[in-house]
């Protein structure tokens, strides 16, 4: 999969008190933990100062999880799901994927963790415009170097409803169509972990809620754990838990029912 650098929120302050939030959803240390991010901080050089983005994230994220990301414009959710993701270098801190410590790999190994490890939907679903939908599908796991990419990518085009759609490029898609390939190529690859960046942000609300719904389905068959940054109330109500971040620092996380 190519990697597309998410936008990183330009603007954070230190106005929140700090929260810890390692223990996953359960509270329970035997199940595995997904990802575990640790005093994760990134600050920026600018002329006038030093800017800090994020400051002393810590928290863990269990397997099999629902987790959506919430908070203002510029507090540092995008930057946060770039660090996670391992698109981007933190200042301090560091980040574990899956039992991989991001810092210890240079660009090729954080690369060999998110194409076996990671799926990815963006808010402008990140299709190549030349390419058809099954090829954009087909892209991650030829990319992995599997034998057989075209019949896993058929597979689930047919399973978001888009089985007579194989052979239409992006600009031939409406958006909702659109984002139902960027899930399918997100899924195809049977990550352990997928992120999410506005899945629905570019789309009206009643195509916006179909894709919130078809998210959710292909998340529960495949157990997969997930993390998304939303400004989607009902999108973020949807998951086991949230994680809000106020001018980069977290603040107390908050539980709700699924």
């Amino acid at each position: 999969m190519a990697d597309h650098p998410l936008p990183a929120d330009e603007t954070a302050t230190r106005t929140a008190p700090a929260a810890d939030a390692s223990v996953g959803r359960s509270g329970a240390a035997s199940r595995p933990a997904a990802l575990a991010v640790r005093g994760l901080g990134k600050r920026v050089p600018l002329p006038s100062g030093e800017l800090t983005i994020l400051d002393a994230i810590t928290f863990t994220i269990d397997a099999g999880d629902t987790i959506a990301i919430v908070g203002a414009s510029g507090s540092g959710k995008s930057t946060l799901l770039s660090l996670m993701a391992g698109l981007d270098t933190p200042s301090s801190g560091e980040v574990v994927l899956d039992g991989e410590a991001l810092s210890t790999l240079d660009e090729d190994g954080r690369a060999r963790v998110r194409g076996e490890k990671v799926g990815f939907v963006f808010q402008n679903f990140q299709l190549l415009p030349s390419l058809t939908a099954l090829e954009n599908v087909m892209l991650p796991l030829e990319l992995r170097g599997d034998r057989d990419a075209e019949g896993p990518a058929r597979a689930i085009l047919e399973q978001v409803g888009l089985g007579a759609r194989l052979g239409h490029y992006p600009r031939q898609l409406s958006g909702g169509e659109q984002q139902r390939v960027a899930l399918a190529r997100a899924f195809v690859t049977r990550p352990s972990l997928l992120f999410a960046d506005e899945p629905t942000g570019n789309l009206d609300s009643r195509t916006g809620q179909a894709i919130i719904e078809l998210l959710f389905q292909l998340n529960a068959q495949a157990g997969t754990t997930l993390v998304l940054v939303t400004h989607d109330d009902h999108l973020a109500d949807r998951c086991g838990r949230r994680l809000r971040l106020d001018g980069g620092r977290l603040v107390a996380p908050e539980t709700q029912a699924t």
